[in-house]
């Protein structure tokens, strides 16, 4: 039996053909287009992928106690750090920032393969009274944190601050870092800036002194963020020119991102360089020069001193050192009259005679008679 050749078959055979050009095209894109979807992340994990989420063992104990803290829905890996802090909601997140934690009694800890973690935490007072939370953040990598309400127990308790308005601000105009760094800043004193930004309310209610998150981060590392209030109101449908202090610590340097945050959601980031404090490594090198001469000029003053010397130099020295030495060199000096001695019978006198009257014993007085003889 032999196979039709007619129309029919071609189309049928063109129809397969396109049919698998089709699904291998299908099969290369689809990646892509799960990637770029609206609910897929940058990381490829879906949107419907668990929250950070954090539980505790007791939801109140006193200070020197301490509780269990599990989480779950972390990245797989990440170094996260454990804090109790005050005036704190997990709605409003840390007022105040890590000044408002217990920083010295925290706890750091590694996720699992599976996101998850279990740790002890000890019980401490924040610097600030409560409400207060058990706040768990991501230390490296991309930012994520999740709060969970503790009472500490005997703590003092204050209300939280208000937020009046419902109004949101949206950033209109690029953020820029504004000023310059001082001579003492080349010495090592803390580099400061302004981070200027224009917002504006979209919302239907004014926004009275609105407070701001500023996180400075180095590397790799998660933002370290700081409550900045702005006083003023910005009306609805109107724009503000906002003006806010960015500090780092003392001799810091290199690559730093300053973020801006109102509420939990990140308004902008800025790049910030920073150069090195060469006043400090200008100091240590002229330290390391002037020291090691010091030393060896006490220590040459100190062996010129201790070392034996003969006595001709010792007198030397001592004349020379001496301020009445040219003042003695000056002096006439007194001649020391001659004894006269007996003559020797029998000597002969090599000279003059001594005559018989300065003769010792016989020298005439001023006050003995002259004898004369006869005559």
């Amino acid at each position: 039996m032999t196979g039709r050749t007619g129309p029919a078959t071609l189309r049928e055979r063109t129809a397969a053909l396109h049919g698998h050009v089709l699904a291998a095209v299908l099969a290369a894109l689809l990646p892509l287009l799960l990637l770029s979807a609206p609910g897929a992340h940058a990381d490829g994990r879906s949107a419907t992928a668990p929250e950070p989420a954090v539980t505790l063992s007791d939801k109140e104990a006193g200070k020197g106690g301490s509780i269990t803290v599990k989480g779950s829905g972390w990245r797989s890996g990440a170094l996260l750090m454990l804090l109790v802090c005050g005036q704190s909601s997990p709605a409003r997140g840390v007022i105040g920032g890590t000044n408002s934690c217990a920083n010295a009694d925290g706890r750091a800890v590694t996720t699992d393969t599976k996101g998850a973690f279990s740790t002890k935490l000890p019980v401490s007072e924040p610097p600030v009274p409560c409400p207060c939370v058990v706040h768990v953040a991501t230390v490296t990598g991309e930012e994520a944190l999740a709060d969970a309400v503790f009472v500490v127990a005997g703590h003092p308790v204050a209300a939280l601050p208000k937020q009046t308005g419902q109004g949101r601000l949206a950033v209109l105009a690029a953020t820029r870092l504004e000023g310059d760094g001082s001579l003492l800043t080349w010495f090592g004193a803390p580099p400061a800036r302004r981070l200027v930004f224009t917002v504006g309310n979209m919302g239907s209610a004014p926004v009275e002194n609105p407070v701001f998150r500023v996180g400075t981060a180095h590397g790799v590392y998660a933002p370290q963020w700081e409550e900045r209030q702005w006083r003023g109101t910005v009306e609805p449908g109107r724009k503000a020119r906002i003006e806010l202090p960015v500090e780092l610590a003392a001799g810091a340097h290199g690559d730093y991102r300053v973020s801006l945050k109102y509420g939990t959601k990140v308004l902008a980031e800025q790049p910030w360089g920073v150069g090195r404090p060469w006043g400090v490594t200008l100091f240590w090198i002229l330290l390391c020069l002037v020291v090691p001469a010091a030393l060896f000029r006490i220590g040459m003053a100190v062996v010129d001193r201790v070392r034996p010397r003969s006595a001709q130099t010792a007198s030397r020295r001592g004349r020379r050192a001496s301020p009445l030495a040219g003042a003695t060199a000056r002096l006439p000096r007194l001649r020391r009259a001659p004894v006269p001695t007996e003559p020797v019978p029998g000597a002969r006198a090599s000279g003059t005679a001594a005559l018989p009257w300065f003769t010792p014993g016989s020298a005439p007085s001023e006050h003995s008679p002259t004898t004369k003889g006869h005559t």
